[in-house]
């Protein structure tokens, strides 16, 4: 299943396109399902098939409202529970979560529409503002100056009814493939902007990526254990991704987690994998596999 109707669609429609044509490869009768119209006109599809690779973005099919749906009908699908879905699409609730068990994660002020932007507070500068459930970077700003602050709100407001403002981490960029219960080779990224946004995650060149990350052993262990934790502790299952900054202290900073991580030919989860020894189709069997044992 993608494509859907969220602000990540077309994202979406890459990632099913590659899922599709590793099924196929690996022998499986597939269908090809996009509930831009709704489910009801896929019920029929549905409740044909053995297992649903979820390989929406964003919107009902990260958040838990299609995972909930297809519980509800008792289809088997990839992915994280409507519950798990619901909490790590909330960033707030999932840092809230995280912050409880004393994992670092940069301090943060959520707003409603209601709210007016607080000029004064104390997230320092620069800081981050951005949708609280949107992916891709999509509405986010890195803010560097108080002027600039009302039009970073404003922008993400036209994403999401919340809005989060995030202290900024300096340092490196990483992110920790989780696939069963196991936490795989971790990919740093080097974006050729000062922001690793839409453009650079999705235009080929514009991204240097590093897998295995060049940190040593005991980081990366430490680094990959409070990755699994975190799935663990938000609920998630079957694979997710866990995005980290590691500050100049080498402490690492956790940001969010992806229930549904992008499958594209510059996505971070086949790179992790592949740096571990499989290749697309054989990761995408490995899911698939995950998913047939509930």
């Amino acid at each position: 299943m993608y494509g859907g109707t969220s602000a990540e669609r077309e994202v979406s429609l890459s990632s099913g396109t590659a899922i599709v044509s590793a099924c196929e490869s690996l022998g499986h009768e597939v269908t090809s399902l996009d509930p831009k119209d709704g489910l009801s006109n896929l019920m029929a599809e549905l409740k044909s098939v053995d297992v649903v690779f979820n390989g929406l973005h964003g919107g009902d099919g990260e958040n838990g409202v299609i995972p909930g749906f297809l519980e509800s009908i008792g289809v088997r699908y990839t992915g994280s529970g409507n519950e798990a879905s619901a909490i790590c699409m909330d960033k707030r609730v999932s840092k809230a979560l995280v912050f409880r068990k004393e994992i670092l994660t940069p301090e943060w002020v959520s707003l409603s529409m209601e709210d007016d932007v607080p000029i004064n507070h104390d997230l320092g500068y620069p800081l981050v503002v951005k949708p609280n459930s949107q992916g891709s970077t999509i509405g986010l700003s890195i803010v560097s100056d108080p002027s600039q602050l009302n039009e970073a709100v404003a922008l993400a407001r036209k994403y999401d009814t919340v809005v989060l403002m995030e202290s900024f981490v300096a340092g490196r960029e990483i992110t920790v493939t989780i696939i069963g219960d196991k936490a795989y080779p971790i990919v740093e990224i080097v974006p050729s902007h000062d922001l690793y946004d839409y453009e650079c995650k999705y235009t080929k060149g514009m991204t240097e990526y590093f897998c295995p990350a060049d940190l040593d052993e005991s980081l990366t262990q430490s680094v990959q254990e409070t990755a699994l934790r975190i799935h663990k502790l938000l609920g998630c299952r079957h694979y997710s991704r866990v995005d980290f900054r590691l500050d100049s202290n080498n402490k690492a900073w956790f940001l969010e987690v992806n229930t549904l991580p992008g499958m594209t030919e510059t996505s971070l989860v086949p790179k992790s994998a592949g740096a571990a020894g499989l290749s697309f189709p054989e990761l995408i069997q490995t899911i698939i596999d995950e998913a047939l044992k509930d």
